[in-house]
């Protein structure tokens, strides 16, 4: 239930987490560049706007956004509905049972990635920076894919019970083994996007559907197994990102296409 002293309190508290933000820049614009702030009235509606909009953002989160992703997880996977839907007709339940938990984290990972405004001042920079050779949506969709596939198979970890180290140190070889066959420019944008995929709008949703599945699945703990999701999303648009290059340079070196195209991604 939203309250107007749970909004206060989250205002204050996103006012006291902006403001050393605040300090930084304008004691290094001040005090070591000597140099008066352009637009001062222009800025510091931009801090009120921003601290506005992120307060107004935690309240939903927590309102709306983490208790549905957890029910959402719980509901995927309580006994009644694996039965109903399940694809083995007897015995225990087995791991493609929760083919609807795989659906849903997919598409929820895809979904949040596309929307995460990072990922998008990221895209815009990189097309702006690279001449137009990144495509803005091509970026977003590789990361988005890669988040997806990620989460997915997160969560059948979670399902089947496996240790997480086996499934990270697994795709860090593949990172490095695509990082010496992919182009130089893709290679620091792609290790970027890993991190950009971590932000507002997805961590909320991904956390709450990890510690759902954990918490329903028998013998899983939410403590051991429910968390580990983030990495998954983290590392996998790393590999998607590279691909996607390296696809893209496949694909531009066996079609005949003019010359100052040839190095479009």
């Amino acid at each position: 239930m939203i309250s107007l002293a749970n909004t206060l309190d989250v205002f204050a508290s996103t006012v006291m987490d902006v403001f050393p933000i605040a300090v930084v820049l304008f004691v290094f614009q001040s005090v070591v560049l000597r140099r008066p702030i352009r637009h001062l009235s222009s800025v510091l509606v931009g801090f009120l706007l921003v601290i506005l909009g992120l307060a107004l953002f935690l309240v939903g989160l927590e309102a709306a956004l983490f208790p549905l992703g957890e029910t959402m997880a719980m509901q995927l996977t309580t006994p009644e509905f694996l039965q109903q839907m399940r694809l083995s007709s007897v015995g225990l339940l087995q791991w493609f049972d929760y083919y609807w938990v795989y659906a849903f984290a997919f598409c929820l990972g895809f979904s949040t990635t596309i929307a995460e405004p990072s990922l998008i001042a990221v895209a815009i920079k990189a097309n702006q920076v690279s001449g137009g050779s990144i495509k803005v949506n091509g970026l977003r969709l590789a990361v988005a894919l890669g988040v997806a596939i990620g989460i997915t198979l997160g969560c059948y970890r979670i399902v089947a019970g496996d240790p997480i180290h086996y499934y990270i140190i697994a795709g860090y070889a593949l990172v490095i083994i695509q990082t010496y066959f992919s182009p130089p420019m893709i290679i620091p944008l792609a290790y970027d996007s890993g991190g950009v995929t971590t932000s507002t709008v997805t961590v909320p949703l991904v956390t709450a559907l990890g510690l759902g599945l954990a918490s329903t699945v028998p013998d899983r703990s939410p403590l051991i197994d429910g968390f580990g999701l983030i990495a998954f999303a983290s590392l996998f648009p790393i590999i998607t990102v590279m691909a996607y290059a390296q696809i893209t340079r496949w694909l531009n070196r066996h079609r005949p296409i003019k010359k100052e195209n040839s190095n479009e991604i």
